[in-house]
C-alpha cells in the first residue's frame, strides 16, 4: 500500500518538473527551424484561434515548436493523462480531458466553448489508442463547430556529426537540428495527416461555423 502510494507520489509530483525542465533541456541543446508558419502568424495578426493537431507520439515535443500564447489541449483521462496534464501546465497550456473511449463527449463540448472563447486548441487526432497516424473525426467535428482552422503540425529532427576521415580523433560535434512544420510538404508526415483530414470531407484552408 505505501509502495503504491509513493510510486502514485512519484508520477505525479516529480515527473512532471524532472519532464519539463528535459523537454527544455533538449530544446536548448538543438538549432531549430520552424516552417510553414507564416500562414499562423497571419492568423494571430488577425485576432483569430487555430486549431493545432499533430500525431500522438509528438505530443510533448510540440510544446517547443508552438508559437502562440497557450492552448486547450485535449488529454486522455488514463492515469498517464495527469501526467502530461501537469506536464503541459508548466509551459503555459491547459488540459481538457477525455478521449474518444472515455469522456469524449463532454470534452468535445468543453473544446468547442472554449475554441469560441479565443483560445488556440491542441489535439492529437490519431488518439492514445490509435490507428497510428490515422486521423479520426473528432477534430473535424471540432473544426466545423467552432470554425477555427485545422493547422496539422510535425516535429522531426536528425542528428549531424562534423567528424570527417583524415582529421583528428576529436572534434566538435553539432547539436541535433530540429524541424517542426506548420505546412503540408511533399511527403511528409503533415502532408499524410493533411490528406487523412481531407478524406473526411474537410477544408483545411476555408472552414466553417455549423
Amino acid at each position: 500500500m505505501k509502495h503504491s502510494i509513493l510510486l502514485k507520489w512519484l508520477k505525479l509530483s516529480v515527473l512532471p518538473p524532472v519532464a519539463a525542465a528535459l523537454i527544455r533541456g533538449v530544446a536548448g541543446t538543438i538549432q531549430c527551424e520552424t516552417r510553414g508558419h507564416e500562414a499562423v502568424d497571419a492568423l494571430y495578426r488577425e485576432g483569430r484561434r487555430a486549431i493545432f493537431a499533430f500525431w500522438h507520439a509528438q505530443q510533448l515535443m510540440m510544446l517547443h515548436g508552438y508559437r502562440g500564447i497557450g492552448t486547450q489541449m485535449l488529454i486522455s483521462q488514463h492515469g498517464d493523462g495527469e501526467i502530461i496534464a501537469r506536464i503541459i501546465a508548466r509551459f503555459g497550456h491547459q488540459a481538457v480531458r477525455g478521449s474518444s473511449t472515455r469522456g469524449g463527449a463532454t470534452a468535445l463540448r468543453t473544446l468547442i466553448k472554449r475554441g469560441r472563447s479565443g483560445w488556440d486548441l491542441g489535439v492529437t487526432p490519431d488518439g492514445p489508442r490509435g490507428p497510428r497516424q490515422v486521423a479520426k473525426l473528432g477534430v473535424v467535428q471540432l473544426a466545423k463547430a467552432t470554425g477555427l482552422p485545422i493547422v496539422p503540425m510535425i516535429f522531426a529532427c536528425s542528428k549531424k556529426n562534423s567528424l570527417r576521415a583524415g582529421t583528428a580523433s576529436w572534434s566538435h560535434t553539432h547539436s541535433p537540428e530540429d524541424y517542426s512544420s506548420m505546412e503540408n510538404r511533399s511527403g511528409s508526415r503533415a502532408r499524410r495527416m493533411g490528406a487523412c483530414l481531407k478524406r473526411s470531407g474537410w477544408n483545411l484552408r476555408q472552414p466553417s461555423i455549423s
